[in-house]
């Protein structure tokens, strides 16, 4: 990775997708699912580029002026100075390069995700009914170490395949998403239906959703709706405990 050079003009067209970006992050470190680790990233319309936080900063104290674009080549385009993506900044680029589709995506190192990668037999399931997210499959893939290198990326990104979600063996979790409001439920929802597995297994026997049951949930399915409401929900939640600056109020 080089820095190209860098023209901090802070196009004023990205102020929203900024605020939501900063705001997602820290919301996720609230919900301890990003924490000392772990990042995510919204496209730029129309340019092969993202936005990102830097390597070093707290994922508890980004702010829109903090994050930094970063093209497909993992080069910093615009940013503070001295700033640099993440070292496995390559699933971003390499995700986003591959789905044209996908506007946002989070990479964690989730311990919780990470342990569906660890027992021998045991694989995630969908157990709750906002898991009918992943009904094409929560692939695992196969290589524990950072997702460094270009070829690292792409190989990511052949594993995620037309899916929602993966994980990485020993390692952690990628979700993608239409957008970074709806990135954020997918983050909460994906947590929460690997803890109901947990939940249920200390019950008694593992009941999963049937694929009839997953095409119900498919057909009646008002994810725009839903989105909405979760993503007011945790803004205000966030700006209640002074996660959220109130002032970002009319960036979001």
């Amino acid at each position: 990775m080089t820095a190209a050079a860098k023209q901090p003009n802070r196009d004023p067209s990205l102020a929203p997708l900024r605020g939501q970006l900063a705001a997602l992050t820290r919301l996720l470190h609230r919900e301890r699912i990003l924490n000392y680790s772990g990042h995510a990233s919204v496209r730029i319309p129309g340019r092969d580029a993202f936005l990102i936080q830097s390597l070093y900063e707290s994922r508890a104290k980004v702010s829109p002026d903090s994050l930094i674009a970063v093209d497909f080549d993992c080069n910093v385009i615009d940013g503070p100075d001295g700033f640099e993506p993440p070292r496995e900044v390559r699933i971003h680029a390499e995700i986003l390069r591959a789905r044209a589709d996908v506007e946002a995506v989070v990479h964690t190192h989730s311990e919780l995700a990470a342990a569906f990668t660890m027992v021998e037999g045991v694989e995630l399931r969908l157990m709750k009914s906002h898991a009918v997210r992943w009904k094409s499959g929560i692939p695992i893939h196969p290589d524990p170490s950072h997702i460094m290198t270009p070829e690292q990326g792409r190989e990511l990104a052949d594993t995620l395949g037309p899916h929602q979600g993966a994980l990485l063996r020993a390692h952690g979790g990628v979700l993608v998403a239409e957008s970074v409001p709806a990135l954020l439920i997918d983050a909460v929802h994906f947590d929460e239906n690997a803890r109901a597995q947990l939940q249920a297994a200390a019950i008694g026997r593992l009941k999963p959703l049937t694929e009839a049951e997953l095409e119900l949930l498919a057909s009646r399915s008002n994810r725009d709706q839903h989105v909405s409401k979760l993503w007011s929900y945790y803004l205000a939640a966030g700006m209640d405990s002074g996660i959220i600056p109130r002032d970002w109020n009319e960036l979001l």
